[in-house]
């Protein structure tokens, strides 16, 4: 039932976290295409690791930004959620779609070259 609850919780606060990253103001975040692809509260909901994508911009500079910015979306978090305790958040860089993004790349530049029919007689 917890770990029902908790995932609930985590899917809400992932909503909420991407409508408010697009009110923040520090232009490192503003200008930044920033995702956020998953939310894990810890079971006392006290913290919660909150891994985002950035796909334009300087990374360490969006980490400063979302690190400044902690205090307000954690805020903002709050008002937006009926919860007696808002976690405490922390910003983690998530490597998985530009890891996608590369793995697909390759994978459209493989050529596959047909087999000869003659080839395939001859082994039979």
């Amino acid at each position: 039932m917890a770990n029902y609850r908790r995932g609930r919780i985590n899917d809400e606060m992932q909503k909420e976290l991407a409508m408010i990253l697009r009110e923040v103001k520090d232009p490192r975040v503003k200008d930044a295409f920033i995702s956020i692809t998953a939310v894990e509260a810890t079971g006392d909901l006290k913290f919660a690791k909150v891994y985002y994508s950035a796909m334009m911009g300087d990374k360490k500079e969006i980490a400063k930004g979302l690190r400044s910015s902690a205090g307000y979306i954690r805020r903002e978090l709050a008002h937006r959620l009926n919860l007696r305790m808002t976690p405490e958040l922390t910003f983690c860089e998530d490597h998985s779609i530009e890891h996608g993004a590369h793995i697909s790349k390759l994978l459209n530049g493989i050529e596959i070259s047909e087999p000869d029919e003659e080839n395939t007689d001859d082994e039979l």
